[in-house]
């Protein structure tokens, strides 16, 4: 394959000069530029069958770039290979993030130049040069949310009722009860009580995974390792570009033995959305927070997660229940998710390990929609660092969560107790021997930095000691 035309945008004149060298001989036509904005003018002067593309250079990076080749309307769907230093670091599905079919990283020899070459000219077809498109008809939602949102049904899964999906939901219910009763769950009997609790609500819920990853054509567009890419650089990169879609952070914990920790952002548009987790710490339930803000008591907290009415046969948010009782306001709820969203990212922050992978989709599962947080990722970011920047400090004292501390009760009678703060005598209250650091953040109802940094100014004013194990002989 040659005679294409291929445009080599570096500010490096050695690398320019390399790349010209090998393509010109292997029967390309190849033009060059210094930066972005020259490579753009040259695109347009000669659409280019695929551009090779520096990530750093002067003017704008590789990303800017690459969302201004994709706002040109004759230049949409060129494939771009990015040549970095670091181009292996994400993993190869890292580069389709922005339209680039692939990446080579420098330096790099004449064979792999042109391998890479051929193999980007062969997935021309497949570039991913233009944003997702998918027109759905969809009614408006029939039922009021506590979150609702002015958006348009673009932007929502399907969850109004229509003729499509009301079939479709029939077809799912006499599915699932003819597979029941060919395996013997329920007798034929009672297949009428099961269709009755198949309601159309429960079905949309067990369906919506799957339509999302069918309907909308989801795809992993970036994914890596975060011993090699920080989450906060991942999350900077995605708000930058403004994406749609789920980010998936997971990470293999300690305790207990085997269970893997995952946290998912949703994004819109490059804000946060909804921050849903799954096996992360009890402190970061949204009823945490409620309770915190005092909003309702821990006593009727428990009592409305325990209740199985038959209203709440079909799981429902805990606040979409609180709300319906009364109990909070739908500000109070939106106020809780979104402390809870941001103390699940700066729990993210500390993860020194782990995998990540995002979902671009222009379709948000209903809960995101719901939620409509709308958190800026720099202000997130920024209170996380140096809540980091604290963690570190803090770790050299309370380096163990499974430890237990003692009062000491002689000097804290001396500096008298009127002379702490409230925060602080709830923590010292429950330093008594017992309590471990894990039982303080349950029982505080604070965030685990906060119990943290509380004990490790207790310790540096020596009004608290680590209690010492006794020896086994």
């Amino acid at each position: 394959m040659a005679g294409e035309n291929i445009l080599v945008v570096d500010d490096n004149p050695t690398i320019v000069h390399v790349v010209d060298l090998v393509l010109t001989r292997a029967g390309y036509n190849v033009r060059s530029a210094a930066d972005g904005d020259e490579a753009l003018q040259r695109a347009k002067e000669q659409r280019p069958d695929l551009i090779l593309l520096d990530f750093i250079m002067p003017k704008m990076n590789g990303y800017q770039f690459c969302r201004a080749l994709a706002a040109e309307p004759g230049l949409q769907g060129v494939p771009v290979v990015l040549m970095s230093g670091k181009a292996g670091e994400v993993g190869d599905r890292f580069v389709k993030l922005m339209g680039i079919v692939d990446c080579i990283s420098k330096p790099f020899s004449r064979e792999a130049l042109q391998a890479v070459v051929e193999h980007a000219l062969q997935r021309k077809e497949a570039a991913i040069g233009s944003t997702l498109e998918v027109d759905i008809d969809v009614a408006p939602t029939p039922r009021s949310s506590p979150f609702d949102e002015q958006t348009s049904p673009r932007h929502r899964l399907p969850v109004g009722p229509s003729e499509r999906k009301l079939d479709a939901l029939a077809v799912l219910r006499e599915s699932i009860v003819e597979t029941c009763v060919d395996r013997a769950v329920v007798s034929a009997r009672d297949a009428q009580s099961l269709r009755a609790v198949l309601s159309d609500a429960l079905l949309e819920r067990i369906a919506a995974p799957v339509a999302q990853a069918l309907l909308f054509n989801s795809e992993v567009a970036l994914e890596g390792n975060l011993r090699k890419v920080p989450i906060g650089e991942v999350l900077s990169l995605l708000a930058e570009q403004r994406q749609w879609g789920m980010l998936t952070v997971m990470r293999q914990m300690e305790r207990p033995a085997g269970e893997a920790a995952r946290v998912d952002v949703f994004f819109k548009r490059g804000k946060i959305e909804l921050v849903l987790a799954d096996h992360l710490s009890s402190e970061f339930q949204v009823g945490r927070y409620l309770a915190a803000a005092h909003e309702i008591s821990d006593e009727e907290l428990e009592r409305v997660i325990a209740e199985t009415g038959e209203a709440d046969r079909e799981p429902r948010p805990l606040g979409t229940r609180l709300v319906e009782r009364a109990r909070v306001t739908p500000g109070d709820v939106k106020d809780a998710l979104s402390k809870q969203a941001r103390e699940r990212i700066y729990e993210l922050l500390r993860w020194p390990a782990g995998r990540f992978s995002f979902m671009q989709t222009q379709e948000l599962v209903p809960l995101a929609v719901e939620a409509a947080l709308g958190l800026s990722v720099g202000e997130v970011l920024m209170e996380g660092f140096r809540r980091v920047d604290e963690w570190h400090l803090i770790e050299r004292e309370v380096d163990d969560f499974e430890g237990i501390f003692l009062r000491n009760e002689e000097l804290l009678q001396d500096l008298g107790r009127a002379r702490l703060e409230r925060d602080e005598l709830i923590v010292l209250d429950l330093v008594n021997g017992r309590n471990n650091v894990n039982d303080i953040v349950r029982l505080s109802r604070f965030a685990s930095f906060d119990v943290a940094k509380l004990l490790y100014r207790l310790l540096a004013t020596k009004l608290i000691r680590r209690r010492i194990a006794p020896v086994v002989a």
